[in-house]
């Protein structure tokens, strides 16, 4: 017999429990309010106003756009990785109050709204153009409150595979899959500054100027000292000569050769006597030219001999730094953790999760995912107490984005009520606090 329409379950193994379901009350997604509020404090909202147009007419308004792109973007920092969580999503209380006083009654956007802003409106020259904007000015409000003199970019590409016949999809030997190719820059707080979506096939370093001169421009500017870093893949006579050009400093590792090892050949013997358990390490800088460079540069080679291991392990790294070869190399190995913000990017904002057929629809949707990368960023490190202010995305996603709540409205007032779980009402009102003091300047 089927239960009565909108009663409570009633359970046979306790007759005084009694289940109900209240969707449009409850949200098991109550930590976004937090980064809503520091989207509000960093003027996320103005941005969008002065970027993106629109060019919808009639019914079609009545979500603001801001309400659309937050949507997006905020389903993303929740770990939801298609539109058609957004069917389920448009009634969550969460969902409702970090859009518009609009959608706090009607809900937010259902699957086809949501689908049609980020596959085509999104995609329109001048919209898609603005995601950069957006974004970079994001960061760049954050970076007005405290940035370092010295500024350190990363650059590296990643492999997004793809399933089916997307266009530009393309086979990449070294991944071996079919994939996409996108290009990332770093700075060494973890911010994305710059992305392009590649296709497959393409060279790890294409499209490197594109990316990296715009934002040493940008920093050298504000009078910046910029040291630039890369594997292997960057290890080209025009990016070093690029570099120096500009006045940067840089240090980027190059694939081992003969004739480098030739210049090392006093390191690559065994140490005489019984193997140490603890690694053996040398270095040593020299002066090196290759024969498709025009000037000779500094490079530091690193020996490591490893116990139980036949063949020392050796890397070079050519270097127009002035440091001792050690710290060049302790200073390169730094940029490791780019790869590790690629890994929270992919697992945290679903930025893999590039299923559409048009390239520049898939486009946009990475775009909107390194858009809830950087504003889940920018909570990690300016908003978090310093215990926790390591957390990965992946932690922040799982114990403070997923606290409970339950929606109650009165007459003037909205009060969302949060289950005290990981989010404690002392963290919460540490966060809080640590917001409201960002002295955040706009335009």
């Amino acid at each position: 017999m089927g239960e009565k329409q909108n009663q409570p379950f009633q359970l046979s193994f306790n007759a005084a429990l009694k289940i109900d379901f209240q969707g449009s009350r409850i949200t098991s997604d109550g930590g976004l309010i937090l980064v809503r509020e520091l989207d509000e404090r960093l003027g996320l909202g103005e941005l969008i106003a002065e970027h993106l147009s629109d060019s919808r007419k009639g019914k079609n308004t009545q979500l603001p756009l801001a309400d659309l792109f937050r949507q997006s973007v905020y389903s993303r920092i929740a770990g939801y990785e298609d539109v058609n969580d957004a069917e389920r999503l448009a009634q969550d209380p969460t969902f409702r109050l970090i859009g518009s006083e609009k959608t706090w009654d009607r809900g937010a956007a259902l699957t086809s709204r949501l689908q049609t802003f980020e596959t085509e409106m999104l995609a329109e020259e001048e919209n898609f153009g603005s995601l950069a904007r957006i974004n970079r000015e994001l960061i760049a409000r954050a970076e007005a409150l405290d940035s370092p003199q010295r500024i350190v970019l990363d650059m590296d590409s990643t492999e997004i595979p793809v399933y089916g016949q997307q266009e530009n999809s393309a086979y990449n030997g070294h991944f071996e899959s079919t994939c996409y190719h996108p290009l990332l820059l770093f700075n060494r707080e973890g911010d994305c500054l710059a992305a392009k979506l590649r296709p497959g096939n393409v060279h790890s370093a294409d499209d490197w100027e594109e990316l990296l001169a715009p934002e040493i421009e940008r920093q050298q500017k504000l009078g910046k000292e910029v040291v630039f870093r890369a594997d292997a893949a960057f290890a080209k006579p025009e990016i070093y000569e690029a570099l120096e050009e500009r006045g940067v400093k840089y240090a980027i590792r190059i694939p081992a050769n003969e004739n480098l090892e030739r210049d090392i050949s006093e390191l690559l013997t065994r140490p005489v006597g019984r193997p140490s358990h603890k690694p053996v390490v040398w270095y040593k800088g020299f002066l090196y030219q290759a024969a498709s460079w025009k000037t000779a540069r500094r490079v530091v080679a690193k020996v490591e001999f490893h116990f139980g291991e036949l063949f020392p392990r050796v890397g070079f790294i050519v270097t127009n730094l002035a440091t001792d070869s050690r710290a060049v190399v302790r200073f390169y190995n730094k940029r490791g953790t780019a790869e590790q913000w690629i890994k929270e990017g992919k697992q945290a904002v679903k930025m893999t999760r590039l299923s559409c057929h048009r390239f520049r629809s898939n486009e946009v949707r990475l775009w909107l995912s390194l858009i809830a990368y950087n504003l889940g960023n920018l909570w990690r490190r300016l908003a978090l107490p310093k215990k926790i202010e390591n957390w990965s995305l992946t932690s922040l996603q799982q114990r403070l984005v997923k606290t409970g709540g339950r929606l109650v409205k009165h007459a003037r007032y909205y009060w969302l009520t949060l289950a005290e779980s990981h989010l404690t009402r002392r963290l919460f009102g540490s966060m809080v606090r640590r917001i409201d003091a960002l002295a955040v300047a706009s335009g």
